[in-house]
């Protein structure tokens, strides 16, 4: 069978590692492109670098995209940039007839990826990843099990095994990511309807195997899962888990300080600061209390994620379960294509096919 070509956009944390996962299969060739190709390290494709063809592309030039989706009949665009550079990607993809994917949490771009995907004959599949993507199918599927569903509580962390700074954190992933979540309003469900909720608010304490972690809100984690259970859930919370005392120095550098105001700056501020580390742990929980046959009952599913090698090379946490889930639904859409057009949520892919793909071993 020949392979279907894969133009990934991003040679970043995440992208590198889908790159060399997807390489991994041997059904796919992988393209890995990024404005910085030219100083790219080859040790972090690791064994499978043989594999993957690098490609210098910048986000900016949509059009010198469009002609290497043309050259080699690229089936899918995977992009793993930052979340204000999808909006052109998801254009290209459209324009070019192939497959989207993202790793967004911005709920704007995933409005426009929508609207965009409206009668298109191929898949569009934004917030692949942990939260929103992983979190969300492993909430859909629970959510089956009961007659009807009270209450869904998801709440999800990538955090330093050994936090040894005043914020207790590390930079696992995009800084620019970050503060989005942040700092944009965040949304639930309360009473069965969508509300507004504010970033770095609603901070509570839960202890999960004998650690105490404080959870508060964040922006996009929740995906499309409170629209796709509108009127059928009472209420439903996405947040963030954090080592307790972050969250109130995080308002204060934001909401005090008025760091909000210049991003840029607190960007700055924290890449200079707070160090980078693979020695981390993604914090993965949710909670669902529902009826089962006129019982009160609550089901609670909870995961750790730690760093694994893949392709030879030790990867952080954050990489691993973000990378894996998002290979596992880019997998599953382009084996069975047909099965997959237009905008495509998170929680439409089974738990079970996610788990029993060739990317399952690393929920292990």
């Amino acid at each position: 069978m020949a392979k279907k070509a894969v133009l990934i956009m991003g040679a970043g944390h995440i992208g590198v590692v889908m790159a060399c996962m997807l390489a991994d299969t041997r059904k796919y060739k992988v393209y890995l492109a990024d404005h910085k190709i030219d100083t790219f390290d080859l040790k972090a494709l690791g064994d499978q670098k043989k594999h993957i063809t690098l490609l210098k592309l910048a986000a900016q030039d949509p059009s010198s995209i469009a002609q290497i989706i043309q050259d080699n009949k690229i089936t899918a665009l995977i992009s793993c940039l930052p979340y204000y550079c999808n909006v052109k990607m998801a254009k290209v993809a459209k324009d070019e007839n192939c497959h989207y994917f993202d790793l967004t949490e911005d709920v704007e771009v995933t409005k426009y990826v929508g609207q965009l995907a409206k009668f298109a004959d191929k898949a569009f599949v934004p917030q692949c990843g942990v939260a929103p993507g992983f979190i969300s199918i492993v909430a859909h599927d629970i959510m089956q099990t009961f007659d009807e569903v009270d209450t869904v509580l998801l709440r999800v962390g990538g955090l330093p095994e050994n936090p040894n700074n005043a914020l207790k954190y590390a930079l696992t992933w995009s800084t620019e990511g970050l503060l989005n979540e942040y700092a944009n309003t965040c949304y639930g469900l309360f009473e069965g309807k969508i509300i507004p909720l504010m970033p770095l608010e609603g901070l509570e304490t839960i202890e999960i195997d004998g650690l105490l972690y404080e959870a508060f809100n964040t922006s996009g984690g929740l995906g499309t899962l409170a629209h796709t259970h509108e009127k059928k859930v009472n209420n439903m919370t996405y947040k963030t888990l954090r080592y307790p005392g972050h969250c109130e120095k995080m308002r204060f550098l934001m909401n005090d300080l008025k760091l909000n105001e210049d991003r840029e700056i607190l960007k700055c501020i924290l890449e200079k600061a707070i160090p980078r580390t693979l020695q981390d742990v993604v914090v993965m929980y949710v909670a669902i209390k529902g009826y089962r046959e006129g019982a009160l009952m609550e089901e609670t599913f909870v995961k750790k994620f730690w760093p694994k090698e893949v392709a030879g090379q030790t990867r952080s946490a954050l990489q691993i379960s973000t990378a894996a889930s998002a290979c596992a639904v880019v997998d599953m859409v382009l084996s069975s294509p047909a099965k997959y057009k237009g905008f495509v949520k998170q929680e439409s892919f089974p738990l079970k096919d996610v788990r029993e793909s060739f990317f399952g071993h690393y929920y292990d």
